[in-house]
């Protein structure tokens, strides 16, 4: 075996996995098959890709793009190994994240790939960022706008702007409420589109269009919000306190709150006004 997969996050419908090959030119390709729907961001190295929509060379900052139940080979002809994260969606799901697509024409993707396009550059690069610091709750919220910026760009659809309605700022403002009594806790996107009747990626691009960041973001300003005031009025400990609003690991809280409060969590309590 020339490649080693390591989920990284999964949720109904949908997983996330990190993919390294080893493979070179020496070694012979062999047919695999898609399970589900797969668009796969190719993070380094090179290799050529051939599946029932024809065959391209994938390379950093592009799109493999697999349709469920379809075989594919990979081929290292010209240079050993490549690293992929690799978004998979069963059938139903997208479907579901498809027909929130203003413009989109169909559930198959005819290309086997998408070029590096600058459009898509920050995105990949937020994505690829998670996975370097092993911030797994962001994917779920990831792979839904991967998988509609793939679709979109597939499609050539043009994004459709509205105003938010009443009934959608309604929904917003419940999943708001209901981020902030759940802060500490698990709190899915999933569970929050379901709670208002509608798919995840819609319920994604309304939250961000109303609230003017995703709920994830939203999650985080929220519990780091928490964090800063217990490191200001307490003398907890800080691990403690990173537990406790929601962060289950030290490492990514102390990051977290530097690159939002621009010092580390010691420096900030330490600069709180003596009492």
């Amino acid at each position: 075996m020339t490649a080693t997969t390591r989920t990284i996050a999964s949720g109904s419908g949908w997983h996330v996995a990190d993919v390294i090959c080893t493979a070179g030119a020496g070694d012979r390709p062999f047919e695999e098959a898609h399970q589900d729907f797969c668009i796969a961001a190719v993070t380094g190295g090179a290799f050529r890709y051939r599946a029932q929509q024809g065959t391209a060379m994938l390379a950093p900052g592009s799109l493999l793009l697999g349709n469920s139940g379809t075989c594919y080979e990979c081929g290292h002809e010209h240079g050993s190994g490549d690293r992929c994260l690799s978004f998979h969606f069963r059938p139903a799901y997208m479907e579901r994240i498809v027909a929130g697509v203003p413009g989109a024409r169909g559930l198959t993707f005819e290309a086997p790939r998408l070029p590096p396009l600058p459009a898509l550059a920050p995105l990949l690069a937020e994505a690829e960022a998670a996975r370097e610091m092993a911030d797994t709750d962001a994917f779920e919220e990831l792979s839904l706008r991967i998988a509609a910026a793939a679709v979109a760009t597939v499609s050539g659809a043009t994004p459709v702007r509205r105003a938010p309605s009443r009934r959608d700022q309604k929904r917003v403002a419940e999943a708001v409420r209901r981020i902030e009594l759940d802060a500490d806790g698990q709190v899915s996107l999933s569970a929050l589109a379901d709670e208002t009747a509608t798919s995840p990626y819609h319920f994604l691009r309304t939250f961000r269009q109303v609230a003017g960041m995703t709920p994830y973001q939203f999650l985080l300003k929220t519990r780091l919000h928490r964090a800063a005031v217990r490191l200001r009025l307490s003398n907890e400990a800080i691990s403690a306190i990173a537990f406790d609003a929601g962060f289950n690991d030290l490492s990514t809280f102390n990051r977290r709150f530097r690159r939002v409060m621009g010092e580390t969590p010691g420096n900030y309590r330490a600069r709180r006004p003596s009492r």
